[in-house]
C-alpha cells in the first residue's frame, strides 16, 4: 500500500539557506492552487504571512507551510460564503461605492467612481430591478432561462408615461447595467457561469443632437439678442470653448490664462441637475484639459466682473433682495435650459424639426472647427471626447479658427448703430 503523499515538500536551496516550497493536492485545496505554489519561494506569502518569509530552519519551514495552507483554505471558505450571496444582495453591494468591486478597479486606474454614475445604477436597481423576482435567487442558482426571464418582465414594464420599457433607453441602461453586475461577481468567481453571457445587449439608437450652422452662430451674438451680460458671456463659452453647462459654472478666476490664452478645465460640477447634491469634481474623463479662450469671451467676463464684482466662480452675477440685500448668485443647469430658447427667439433662428439643445452647442463648434479644416482629433481634443493630452500646437491651430469666427462675430456685433441692448442685471423684485 503506497504512502499519502505530504500536503507539502519543503526543500532546501543548494548553497543557500533559503527554502522552496510545493503545495501538493493532498492539502485539501485546488489544483489550480496547488500548481501556483510549485517550487515556490516563501517570499511569496500573502502580506498577512509576511512574517514567515525567511524561515531559518526545516521545521519553521514545515510551520510556516501549515501556515500558508490553512490561510488559503480560509480564503476558499470565504469565496463560499460569497457564493451564496442572493442577486439582490451582491447588485446592493455592486452599487455601494465601498463596497462595489468596480471602485478598486477604477482606482487602480486613477478614475474614481462618478457621483452622477453611481446615481444611475442606484435609480435602476431601486425603481426596476430591486422588486423584481430574480433578486431573491441565490446568484450560484441563477441560470440563463432566469435571464431570459428577467429581459422579458422588464421589456413590457411600464413606465410612468404608460409605455412599455421594452425599446427605450431605460430598458437598455437597465439590461447593460444588471449585465454589467452579473459579469463583475464573475470576475471574482472564475468557474462560474455568468447567465447572462450569452444575452445580447439591447440596442438603441440615442437621439443625434443638431448643431447650428456657422450663419446661425454668428446671429446669437448681435445686438439685442442678450439681455444681460452674463448671458452673453455663457453663450460665448458653450460655443467658443465648446465647455459643458456644468463646468463652464465650475470654472474660477484662475482657472483663465489671459495671456497665453486659455481655459483650464480642472473640475465640474457632479449631479449638476441636482438644486441641493451637487458637488465640485473632477471633469469628465478624470483629466485636467485646456479650452480655447476667445476675445469675445475675454471682453465679456471683463465687462461681468466690473458690473457684478469678481467673486468665487467666473460666471456670477449679483441680485438684489426684497430686503434690499445684494446676493452672489451662480446659476445651475436650469437657467441655461431657460435662457438657451430666448436666445435662438430673438436671433431669430428657425429650429424647422431640428433637436437644438444648450449642449448642441459643443456639436456646432465642432461643426464649424471641421469645415474651416481642423483634423477631427483636435476637435476630439477641444471637446474633450477622448483622454487628452493638452499641448500649445492643439491650442495654437484650433485657437487660430476660432479667433477668425471671433472676428466675424464682433463685425455681427458692431453691425446695429443702435446702442447694444446688453445690460447690467438689476432685479426689481
Amino acid at each position: 500500500m503506497s504512502r499519502q503523499k505530504k500536503p507539502y515538500v519543503v526543500e532546501k536551496r543548494s548553497g543557500s539557506k533559503s527554502f522552496l516550497l510545493t503545495l501538493n493536492i493532498t492539502c485539501g485545496l485546488p489544483e489550480r492552487i496547488c500548481k501556483e505554489w510549485q517550487r515556490k519561494s516563501y517570499i511569496n506569502f500573502p502580506p498577512e504571512l509576511a512574517y514567515l518569509s525567511f524561515p531559518k530552519t526545516k521545521s519553521a519551514a514545515e510551520e510556516a507551510a501549515l501556515a500558508l495552507i490553512t490561510y488559503l483554505k480560509n480564503k476558499q471558505d470565504l469565496r463560499v460564503v460569497l457564493e451564496d450571496i442572493t442577486v439582490g444582495e451582491w447588485i446592493e453591494k455592486f452599487v455601494a461605492v465601498e463596497t462595489s468591486p468596480r471602485t478598486s478597479i477604477n482606482a487602480s486606474k486613477n478614475r474614481p467612481y462618478s457621483p452622477d454614475t453611481v446615481k444611475t445604477y442606484g435609480s435602476y436597481y431601486s425603481l426596476h430591478i430591486k422588486d423584481d423576482p430574480i433578486t431573491k435567487l441565490k446568484m450560484t442558482e441563477t441560470n440563463e432561462e432566469d435571464a431570459l426571464d428577467f429581459a422579458t418582465r422588464m421589456s413590457v414594464k411600464k413606465l410612468k408615461s404608460e409605455r412599455l420599457m421594452g425599446g427605450t433607453r431605460t430598458y437598455t441602461g437597465v439590461m447593460v447595467f444588471i449585465r454589467m453586475a452579473f459579469n463583475a461577481y464573475q470576475r471574482k468567481n472564475r468557474k462560474w457561469i455568468n447567465p447572462f453571457q450569452y444575452i445580447s445587449t439591447p440596442n438603441y439608437k440615442f437621439k443625434e443632437r443638431d448643431a447650428l450652422t456657422e450663419d446661425e452662430v454668428i446671429r446669437l451674438f448681435k445686438p439685442g439678442v442678450h439681455k444681460r451680460t452674463i448671458e452673453l458671456a455663457v453663450c460665448a463659452a458653450i460655443h467658443l470653448s465648446g465647455l459643458r453647462r456644468s463646468e463652464v459654472f465650475a470654472l474660477r478666476p484662475e482657472d483663465l490664462d489671459w495671456h497665453t490664452p486659455k481655459i483650464v478645465v480642472r473640475r465640474t460640477w457632479q449631479k449638476f441637475n441636482s438644486k441641493d447634491s451637487k458637488v465640485l469634481g473632477p471633469p469628465k474623463g478624470k483629466k485636467i484639459r485646456d479650452a480655447p479662450f476667445d476675445q469675445i469671451l475675454q471682453d465679456a467676463i471683463k465687462k461681468l466682473w466690473e458690473e457684478n464684482g469678481q467673486h468665487e466662480f467666473v460666471f456670477t452675477y449679483v441680485k438684489v433682495m426684497k430686503d434690499k440685500t445684494r446676493k452672489v448668485i451662480t446659476p445651475g443647469s436650469s437657467w441655461v435650459s431657460h435662457n438657451f430658447p430666448k436666445w435662438l427667439d430673438r436671433a431669430g433662428i428657425k429650429l424647422n424639426g431640428r433637436i437644438i439643445v444648450p449642449h448642441s452647442a459643443r456639436h456646432s463648434l465642432a461643426t464649424m472647427l471641421l469645415d474651416h479644416g481642423e483634423s477631427l482629433r483636435n476637435i476630439q481634443k477641444v471637446l474633450d471626447h477622448e483622454s487628452l493630452k493638452t499641448t500649445k500646437g492643439y491650442l495654437h491651430s484650433t485657437g487660430a479658427t476660432i479667433r477668425k469666427m471671433g472676428e466675424k462675430i464682433s463685425e455681427a456685433m458692431e453691425e446695429s448703430n443702435e446702442k447694444s441692448t446688453v445690460k447690467p442685471f438689476k432685479n426689481v423684485g
